[in-house]
């Protein structure tokens, strides 16, 4: 970092644009010099493209300093993407396909990419259009959480299908989970009207019963 920027002598230019936190000014770089010299602090070219170049006066040390931690802490906030694989065999049992599904959503929910291949070993290369079929489906499922960036293709004995994950907030429902959603609804909503009409037969029953029992304590009187 420290050959990445010209200090003092090193800036040739006839003139340049020096910025402060009370704006900007052009002047001669002769003129620049001797400010920061007066300052006992160094004359600094922060965007040589520009027309003037542009500088700070400030202390070339700590510049550096501040710039190294900005560095830092804007490698620190990058996210780091990662490609988790998922193997399977052509003829994955159900058990075993959802408890790949389950990782695969937690990967992409991660902002992690998922690379998913179907193995074939031996005689197996038989059965590959059921492998695409399989990774197929995976795909679907995963429909809320990645998009496809590959689709199922065959390399040597492997199947590979790419998934990389969707933004936040712009995943979209697939329509087997509305249908889903649907159906739970309606469930729900069934046996919350048959439990209200349980209530209400119930209390009827206990009003009829509590009026017999009145109407005998009347006769016994």
């Amino acid at each position: 970092m420290k050959n990445q920027y010209r200090v003092n002598e090193q800036i040739r230019v006839r003139e340049v644009r020096i910025v402060s936190d009370g704006g900007a000014e052009v002047m001669p770089t002769r003129k620049a010099l001797e400010l920061a010299q007066q300052q006992d602090l160094d004359l600094v070219e922060i965007s040589p493209n520009a027309q003037p170049p542009v500088c700070r006066i400030v202390d070339y040390s700590k510049f550096l300093y501040q710039q190294k931690k900005h560095a830092k802490e804007m490698k620190q906030k990058q996210v780091k993407v990662e490609t988790k694989e998922i193997r399977f065999g052509p003829q994955t049992d159900e058990h075993d396909y959802q408890f790949k599904l389950k990782h695969a959503i937690e990967f992409l929910s991660e902002g992690n990419k998922v690379r998913a291949y179907v193995f074939f070993r031996g005689r197996s290369i038989l059965f590959k259009e059921q492998g695409e079929v399989l990774l197929l489906r995976f795909a679907s499922d995963l429909e809320e959480y990645g998009k496809v960036e590959q689709m199922p293709k065959l390399e040597g004995k492997k199947m590979f299908l790419y998934m990389s994950p969707k933004k936040a907030g712009t995943a979209k429902k697939s329509q087997q989970k509305l249908d889903r959603e649907k159906r739970e609804a309606e469930a729900k909503a069934a046996a919350d009207a048959e439990r209200e009409a349980n209530a209400e037969k119930n209390g009827l029953l206990n009003a009829k019963g509590g009026e017999a029992l009145k109407k005998l304590a009347e006769e016994a009187e």
